[in-house]
């Protein structure tokens, strides 16, 4: 854990153009402003999916940058706001996100929406424009991946930081692309379905990486992300980030 938070902390000071009040959030250590217990309610019936698929595969964009997963007229509704280089949201999808999704998700019972938020922005930009260069379907897969192998992509993408500081003096449509080469992504990714070519031309975008921290900066400004992961529960803020802790949450929503 040293070694890699010494890594994020080298990435935090390589720091992109992002709006200012992303210099407070943090990664698991913030302070949430939680509304209070988790929500209580009555058990909820499954609900078939559509003919042929799983609610897992039932994917779609939302309108202010998340993910959704599953059910959208699930009774409970899990939403995330993760940074995909913080250790502590890895540990939370590798520690339950197989069970939420087969347990909980499939059985149409739960909806999960996933908002990526820039804590560690000169990584979570390229990582987050190439995961959403793939397609809906490979959304979610490649989130997992990330975080399975986050320990090993966070060592590789040290090894570039020389080339990623040269990259920062670019032009914004060059600069995206020269980090997530620095960092090994390209390459990362292209093993994983997303073409060289492919993910360069979403790297050349430099409108996605600029949607991206702007939504980022709404979510802190005017939901109050301060921290990652943090998790909210049809509408209520949750004071947890452990799978431990989730679980028996959503038990006590309804999902049981």
């Amino acid at each position: 854990m040293t070694n890699r938070m010494t890594t994020i902390r080298r990435f935090s000071a390589l720091a992109l153009a992002l709006p200012a009040a992303l210099a407070l959030a943090s990664c698991g250590s913030g302070d949430k402003a939680a509304d209070g217990e988790a929500p209580k309610g009555e058990p909820v019936a499954a609900v078939p999916p559509p003919a042929g698929k799983q609610w897992n595969e039932v994917v779609s964009a939302t309108a202010d940058g998340g993910m959704l997963m599953g059910n959208p007229n699930a009774p409970i509704k899990l939403v995330e706001y993760g940074s995909l280089s913080c250790p502590h949201c890895a540990k939370l999808a590798n520690d339950g996100m197989a069970t939420l999704e087969s347990k909980y998700v499939n059985s149409g019972k739960v909806s999960y929406e996933f908002h990526s938020f820039a804590i560690h922005g000169v990584i979570d930009v390229p990582l987050t424009v190439l995961v959403r260069c793939a397609s809906p379907d490979a959304f979610f897969p490649l989130v997992g991946q990330i975080y399975s192998d986050q320990t090993a992509l966070m060592t590789r993408a040290e090894q570039g930081n020389d080339a990623a500081q040269a990259a920062q003096n670019l032009p914004p449509e060059q600069r995206f692309a020269a980090l997530a080469n620095a960092f090994g992504l390209v390459d990362w990714f292209a093993a994983r379905g997303v073409s060289k070519d492919q993910a360069n031309a979403c790297l050349k975008d430099s409108s996605a990486a600029t949607k991206f921290a702007a939504e980022s900066e709404t979510a802190s400004r005017e939901k109050g992300i301060n921290s990652t992961p943090t998790l909210i529960l049809n509408g209520s803020t949750l004071n947890l980030t452990t799978w431990k802790e989730l679980e028996p949450a959503l038990q006590a929503a309804g999902a049981r």
